[in-house]
């Protein structure tokens, strides 16, 4: 049984490869355009506001530009590759709220589930009512927090870790049952549903929900439901010790200047490689490639299926990506966008400014990266850079931009 699995998963393994290879024609984009794109990104690297970038875009299932400039490790002058491996940040976010659709394509979890009925440490949860430089208030929230609210960032937990872990994030030291359990005893915001509050804790919570629904630990679950059948190889929370050498290395923008970043960052030291990590990290912890999360967002993209394998109903996909928090505002990190269940979407044209298609969904992360997917187009888009503060989104927009520009058909 185990070698028919291994062969399955190397004939996965390949097709995604075959999936790789670039054919802007069969794609109905515009290679000249799309090789313009290059000499932008050197740019980028050239004024020292990146160390390098991968990226990839993907029309009609066929790549158009798989490509990569600069350097992977800036400090040895190791060239940046198209496979190389990147810490994606809040793009696990999805990630994880597929974990909890498949569940809930089982029967296993609905999506209008009280948290504590899976998580009985959320049971008699406090809010604050009121709060000066002094004083806080307390009282019971009209009614408990459910997994629509965590997927939505509207449950009220809170943006900034607890004190006493406020480190956990680069230190990773607690397991994800031992961090929720600390997340579960803080008072909320403010009432469920009624605002949107970026919420780390709440995403963090949806994958110990996945655990103990699942039986299994939170990457194991994924790993066998999602990446596996996806074909997805070079994914993973916990770095195996053949993939290191293709991990890029994260640098700060400080005073316009790229420097390594330290072990204060998120992900811990990006040298050591989240050595003796114990959190899997829900909301942050994923690694993976441009090759990978391609494959990720064309399964999205096309209702729930890829390779033959379905992940999830059309019906689940459209559920995940449709506008969720209504008439909310902000409900987002941009104008013009709103949230599905752990998807930014675009909503109304304010959002279209990087030629991106209302109704579009996606997700970014802090250093940086970017993907998504944009039906109207039949259109998949990467972006991969590693910087942990400084600067905006120039890059990314320039890539989103000059992609869509590239469509001919």
């Amino acid at each position: 049984m185990r070698i028919v699995t291994a062969l399955l998963w190397i004939f996965v393994a390949q097709w995604t490869l075959a999936q790789q290879q670039v054919n802007p024609l069969k794609a109905g984009m515009d290679s000249a355009r799309l090789a313009a794109i290059k000499p932008r990104m050197q740019a980028f690297v050239d004024q020292g506001a990146i160390s390098g970038a991968v990226w990839l875009a993907q029309r009609h299932g066929a790549t158009a530009v798989l490509d990569a400039a600069g350097y992977q490790d800036l400090e040895a002058k190791k060239p940046m590759r198209t496979d190389s491996i990147f810490q994606i940040m809040s793009m696990t976010k999805p990630v994880t709220a597929v974990g909890i659709m498949i569940l809930v394509e089982e029967g296993r979890v609905s999506v209008s589930d009280p948290v504590e009925k899976y998580l009985p440490d959320f049971r008699g949860m406090w809010m604050t009512a009121s709060q000066d430089a002094q004083t806080r208030t307390l009282k019971r929230p009209p009614r408990p927090i459910t997994l629509r609210d965590l997927l939505t960032h509207t449950s009220g937990m809170g943006r900034q870790l607890p004190e006493g872990i406020r480190d956990l994030l680069s230190k990773m030291n607690l397991t994800l049952a031992e961090a929720v359990r600390i997340y579960s005893q803080q008072p909320l915001d403010f009432e469920p549903g009624t605002k949107w509050q970026y919420s780390n804790m709440g995403i963090a919570t949806l994958g110990r929900i996945i655990e103990v629904v699942s039986g299994q630990p939170y990457e194991k679950f994924l790993e066998d439901r999602v990446f596996k059948p996806l074909g997805m190889v070079d994914s993973f929370f916990f770095p195996p010790p053949e993939k290191t050498s293709r991990i890029a290395m994260v640098y700060a923008l400080d005073d316009g200047k790229l420097k390594r970043a330290g072990p204060e960052t998120g992900g811990g030291d990006p040298a050591l490689y989240k050595k003796g990590a114990r959190y899997s990290g829900p909301e942050y912890g994923l690694l993976s490639t441009a090759a990978d999360l391609a494959a990720f967002y064309q399964m999205a993209l096309n209702g729930g299926v890829s390779n033959g394998k379905r992940i999830l109903s059309r019906a689940g996909v459209e559920m995940m990506t449709s506008l969720h928090t209504g008439s909310i505002d902000p409900a987002g990190h941009s104008p013009g966008m709103g949230y599905g269940l752990a998807w930014t979407v675009v909503k109304e044209p304010l959002g279209t400014l990087q030629l991106q298609s209302i109704g579009s969904y996606g997700h970014g992360g802090a250093f940086g990266t970017q993907g998504w997917v944009d039906p109207k187009k039949d259109l998949v888009g990467v972006f991969l850079i590693h910087r942990s503060r400084g600067g905006g989104a120039d890059e990314s927009n320039a890539f989103k931009q000059m992609t869509a520009a590239a469509i001919v058909d």
